[in-house]
Order: structure tokens, then C-alpha cells, then sequence
């Protein structure tokens, strides 16, 4: 038996971090910063690294899919009414990242050293301690 969109908008909503509101946003924006800049450690080091750095290995293609899962936090970012000036930046931070990492070896390094993700996500938690502060996770 089929759902209707409203059905299957209100599943969507009772599922924990897939709403609108905040807080929901804050851990999937959280979640995809640590996808992409510490899922992994290099063995014998304490240095993280996450997708970004490995999908980047992959020419063009690789950047391609970083740049837009990176652009996925800034677009989270635009539905949490952000201001202008703080998507401009983050979307520099993108397109930094983007446009040296795609120089080869590198840019590989580059992926390592500049954590654009990791900067935006401290954009983003800034304005939501600031305007959303029931958002706030103490972290001990």
C-alpha cells in the first residue's frame, strides 16, 4: 500500500536529526564534518583525516564530490537563515579547499592542512549558540 507525501513527510520528521528545526541540523552538520575531516587516523600519528582527504585522491572527480558535500553544510547552513557575510565565507572556505585541492599531490596535502568543513562547522555552531542556544551539547 502506497504513502502519501504527508505520510511519509511526518516518518521523515519522528526520525531522530532528519527534522528543520536546529537542533536536527546541528548533528547532521556535525556528522558530516567528522565524515569528511576526522573519520580516520593516520596509523602511528594522532593526525586525523576523513573522506575529504580520501575521495580527494581521485582526480577531478574526487573534488567534484567533496566540493558538494561540502556545499551540503552550507546549504543547512542558508536553511538556518544564516546571514549573507557567514555563507560568503563559508562558501570561500569551499571553494578554497576545492580549487587547491584539485592541484595534484599538493593539493593532496592541502586536504590534510586546510579543513574547510571544520571551519564552517565552528561558523555554524556559533550562530546556533548564539541564536538557537537549546542547541548547545557540553561536551566533557
Amino acid at each position: 500500500m502506497p504513502i502519501s507525501q504527508e505520510q511519509f513527510s511526518q516518518m521523515a520528521k519522528d526520525l531522530p536529526g532528519m527534522g528543520s528545526d536546529p537542533h536536527s541540523v546541528r548533528a547532521r552538520v556535525e556528522a558530516m564534518e567528522k565524515l569528511l575531516e576526522r573519520s580516520f587516523v593516520i596509523p602511528g600519528t594522532k593526525i586525523p583525516f576523513g573522506l575529504d582527504s580520501v575521495i580527494g585522491l581521485v582526480p577531478v572527480l574526487g573534488d567534484v564530490v567533496t566540493a558538494a558535500m561540502g556545499a551540503y553544510m552550507v546549504w543547512e547552513a542558508r536553511n538556518l537563515g544564516m546571514s549573507k557575510w557567514q555563507l560568503i565565507r563559508m562558501t570561500a572556505n569551499v571553494g578554497v579547499d576545492t580549487a587547491l585541492g584539485a592541484i595534484p599531490l599538493v593539493g593532496d596535502a592541502f586536504d590534510l592542512v586546510f579543513r574547510s568543513n571544520s571551519k564552517n562547522l565552528r561558523i555554524i555552531k556559533k550562530h546556533l549558540d548564539k541564536h538557537h542556544p537549546g542547541t548547545r551539547v557540553i561536551e566533557g
